[in-house]
Order: C-alpha cells, then sequence, then structure tokens
C-alpha cells in the first residue's frame, strides 16, 4: 500500500526535464506548439540557461541550412 502511495505521488509531481525533453520543448517553442504542461514544467524546473543554449544552436544550425540551401539552389553568377 505505501508504494502505491509514493508512485501516486510522484507521478503527480513533474519530473526535472532531461535532455531530450529540453530538445522537444525547444523545437515545439520554435514552431510554436508548445503544451501549457510542458511549458509549466520547463519553467517550474528547468534551468533557462539550458534552453537558451539549446535554442541558440538550433537557431544558428537553421540560419547555416538556410544559406547551404540557397547556395545550393541559386546558381552562382
Amino acid at each position: 500500500m505505501s508504494s502505491e502511495k509514493r508512485s501516486d505521488k510522484t507521478s503527480d509531481q513533474p519530473s526535472k526535464p532531461g535532455f531530450f525533453d529540453i530538445v522537444v520543448s525547444v523545437l515545439a517553442a520554435l514552431f510554436g506548439v508548445q503544451s501549457d504542461k510542458n511549458r509549466q514544467r520547463d519553467f517550474n524546473h528547468g534551468n533557462p540557461a539550458i534552453y537558451i543554449a539549446v535554442g541558440a544552436v538550433f537557431v544558428i544550425l537553421f540560419v547555416i541550412s538556410l544559406v547551404l540551401l540557397v547556395s545550393w539552389v541559386v546558381p552562382d553568377s
């Protein structure tokens, strides 16, 4: 019985986000489809510096991929 109470108690409290959770949250935020539950978890249990760093890396990768795509599509003159 005590193990049931312990598992119920831990399931009610959101856990600290892991690396995969941070990546998914940043990608969802970049696309504008972040769920309220995940947003609350990120704000309550996440470290803002990690989210900023991961977001900056994804934005840099996005810009580099756009530059490479445009340079590949548009012929040199």
